[in-house]
């Protein structure tokens, strides 16, 4: 058994989709249903990684710094003198938790990317919060 759900406007129109916007970053990490792609990437000190939302559902991009976003047994660490990242601009793993309960500013959308230049070597491990099982990533940065 298959079906399709056809959402149409009051007027009766069928809406466009929404347009990706592609970041100008130095690489490019694309978000599906439940996963990063890619899921893991190696970039240089200095690299710029911008995360793009191709679905019409809530993603994040949450740094993992040992707080909640790290689910229990995940001995991943966030590198000690790494700078932290998150959508909405959170400063912590918590801090982000918290808003993502409520005001959901860490939220990417279609046509919102996320950006963030990493600097600090390390591996950098994150995770989208409303899909903390399935969706994770790192980002590990070295000189190559």
């Amino acid at each position: 058994m298959a079906g399709t759900i056809v959402v149409r406007t009051p007027a009766g129109e069928i809406p466009s989709p929404p347009e990706v916007v592609q970041p100008e970053t130095d690489h490019v990490v694309h978000m599906g249903p439940l996963a990063y792609y890619p899921e893991s990437l190696t970039v240089r000190p200095g690299d710029s990684v911008g995360w793009v939302n191709g679905t019409g559902i809530a993603h994040s991009v949450t740094g993992e710094d040992g707080g909640e976003a790290i689910p229990e047994g995940d001995d991943r660490e966030f590198p000690e003198n790494g700078e932290y990242f998150a959508s909405g601009g959170f400063d912590s793993a918590e801090a982000a938790v918290e808003d993502w309960a409520r005001a959901r500013k860490g939220d990417i959308l279609p046509n919102q990317p996320f950006v963030h230049t990493f600097q600090e070597p390390g591996t950098y491990p994150y995770v989208c919060l409303l899909h903390v099982l399935n969706m994770r990533g790192t980002v590990t940065v070295r000189e190559m």
